[in-house]
């Protein structure tokens, strides 16, 4: 799916962790900076960046789990992978909780990958 085709509005099926009880989002582009979103509670009281991993790590390919696409009724060909931003100085990304979106729906769930092979702070280098 591509990033230009994502939808607006996202629906967590259980709160990210971190942000309960939120599950109500909006994900909106941010101009200029391809496959760079910001995701707002729609209550305007939480807000995380986020990038397309299909754009920006294409070497990132965590096993997805199963029950968690299930829960967003997709499966690994329909899912769109979503990496939290830690903007700094040294911008990281967060490779072990991704993102997990169903983009024909809007439904989400972050997961915490099993096994610790990704780390929680990857630094992110410009392409």
């Amino acid at each position: 799916m591509s990033v230009e085709a994502l939808i607006a509005e996202l629906r967590f099926v259980t709160p990210p962790p971190g942000l309960e009880p939120k599950v109500n989002f909006t994900l909106a582009a941010i101009e200029n900076a391809v496959g760079l979103f910001s995701l707002t509670a729609n209550d305007g009281t939480a807000r995380l960046y986020v990038l397309d991993a299909a754009t920006h790590l294409p070497d990132y390919s965590p096993r997805l789990p199963a029950a968690e696409l299930s829960a967003i009724g997709t499966d690994v060909s329909g899912v769109t992978v979503l990496v939290v931003v830690n903007p700094g100085v040294q911008s990281t990304v967060n490779l072990a909780a991704p993102i997990l979106l169903n983009s024909q729906d809007g439904s989400c769930t972050q997961v915490i990958l099993e096994g610790g092979d990704w780390p929680l702070r990857a630094p992110l280098t410009p392409a």
